[in-house]
């Protein structure tokens, strides 16, 4: 277990962060700048935190009160940078080996050895970083820090510096990787797809500060506010005023519509994804559009419907179909859409 309530100052930002993990992987996702390599320096001691706490595994790492701060090689917390670290001038296994010094070299060896075979670097062990492939350098990386039996790993972008043709391949070897790991993950990124893929859990951090954590699951069916909704991958916004409980006035789409869940009196926002909307009018929340533009996609055709808010901005509404749904619409000039109550999402927050 992993608890981590810090606050930081670096100039005008302010970072305030909270989280507790019970095994599995918690992703901290976030808009660029936000907090979260830095939550990550933090917990790892290599950057301290102006007060608060970070307790593994109930071993106090860090606490401003009892002036508690263990240093880095005490924390038994492996750090997985963006770029890997690896030493160039290294081999494989002496990169790997570098994160046993403070074992004796027999036992050195051995896990050594137990590490190589685990990540399949069978083969490799004599090559420098520039003779491995992406996703090699990768596991000699993460061998680098298993080997020193880390109660948590820090993972910051693992595939930010691999091509997209890579990425898939060496996604599934950290599957893999984490899928035998006993201890926590932390794991950094922007992409949601990663997250929903690699992680069971999520907090976002909006500049700096975090939200409460959620399942993965909670994240996509209901983010809450329009940070969590942004970072979801929700396409489709208007700014929202609320008329009662499951009622409220979408003011850039220019129509009311009612929704299942709850429209707390503080909504800012509602959304709707884009998958989600449906041609044909339905039982409730029809809207006339005109088609403004078509984009066909790789798989999908993606439909640019102007409501009667207006014709440009967050007026729009993008609406994806599967290609043969559109093509036997017969290319229309005026579509009405439903977007059921179910999957209107109220919102809080700022952010649009």
């Amino acid at each position: 277990m992993l608890l981590v309530d810090i606050k930081k100052k670096l100039g005008s930002f302010q970072l305030d962060v909270q989280f507790e993990t019970d095994g599995g992987a918690l992703a901290l996702l976030g808009a660029s700048g936000c907090g979260k390599s830095m939550t990550l320096k933090c917990i790892a001691g290599v950057e301290k935190p102006d007060s608060g706490r970070i307790v593994l595994n109930g071993r106090t790492l860090f606490d401003s009160e009892k002036r508690i701060d263990l240093p880095p090689q005490r924390r038994r917390v492996g750090y997985l940078f963006q770029q890997y670290a690896l030493f160039p001038h290294m081999t494989a296994v002496r990169n790997i080996a570098a994160g046993a010094r403070h074992l004796s070299p027999a036992e050195r060896r051995r896990r050594v050895a137990e590490v190589v075979r685990a990540l399949r670097l069978e083969g490799l062990e004599d090559r420098c970083p520039t003779q491995l492939s992406g996703g090699q350098q990768q596991r000699v990386a993460l061998g680098r820090i298993l080997v020193g039996e880390p109660e948590a790993l820090l993972l910051d972008e693992p595939f930010a510096a691999l091509d997209s043709y890579l990425r898939w391949q060496v996604e599934l070897e950290l599957m893999d990787t984490l899928r035998d790991f006993d201890g926590d993950v932390v794991f950094v990124s922007h992409d949601r797809g990663e997250v929903i893929r690699l992680c069971d859990a999520v907090c976002v951090l909006t500049d700096g500060c975090s939200a409460p954590q959620e399942s993965v699951r909670q994240l996509m069916q209901s983010p809450g506010t329009v940070s969590a909704a942004l970072l979801s991958g929700c396409k489709n916004y208007s700014l929202a005023e609320r008329l009662d409980e499951h009622t409220a006035r979408c003011v850039d789409w220019g129509v009311i519509l009612h929704t299942e869940a709850p429209v707390p009196p503080d909504v800012t926002a509602v959304g709707i994804r884009a998958h989600h909307i449906a041609p044909g009018p339905g039982a409730e929340n029809a809207v006339s559009c005109t088609v403004a533009r078509v984009i066909e996609d790789t798989f999908s055709t993606v439909v640019m419907l102007a409501t009667p808010g207006g014709g440009a901005g967050r007026s729009l509404l993008r609406m994806e179909l599967d290609k043969a749904v559109w093509e036997a619409l017969s290319e229309p000039e005026a579509l009405t859409v439903h977007l059921a109550p179910a999957q209107v999402m109220p919102l809080t927050g700022g952010g649009l």
